[in-house]
């Protein structure tokens, strides 16, 4: 999987534009409305050509999903550099599995990986 991929989530905040250019810059997504919800606004991960989740505008904030990335410690330092926080340090797993726990600006609870090799 590419950096900043993941399936589906969703985000539910109190302040969409901040959100959107938070994770805009983190990941490269790019946002649109969702035709006939206005406000709910579709997320899609450069490179995927279709959306993998959506942001729910005007909702008390919070999320839980994990992103895979290209470096799990490099992502987390670009993370605090634009206004997030570091809730669990980059880990390694037994099998090379490398996670960590962040927040956004916002407070949302995310986490993000890079597979094991091979």
């Amino acid at each position: 999987m590419a950096h900043g991929t993941v399936d589906w989530f969703q985000i539910d905040t109190d302040d969409t534009k901040s959100t959107e250019q938070f994770y805009g810059a983190l990941f490269d997504w790019t946002f649109a409305s969702d035709p006939g919800t206005p406000t709910y606004r579709l997320v899609t991960a450069k490179d995927t050509g279709a959306p993998q989740g959506g942001i729910s505008g005007g909702t008390q904030n919070r999320a839980t999903f994990f992103v895979v990335v290209s470096d799990v410690a490099a992502t987390a330092a670009q993370a605090e550099q634009l206004g997030g926080k570091v809730i669990g340090l980059p880990t390694t797993t037994p099998n090379g599995l490398t996670f960590a726990h962040l927040l956004d600006p916002s407070g949302n609870h995310i986490g993000v990986y890079s597979p094991a090799a091979g």
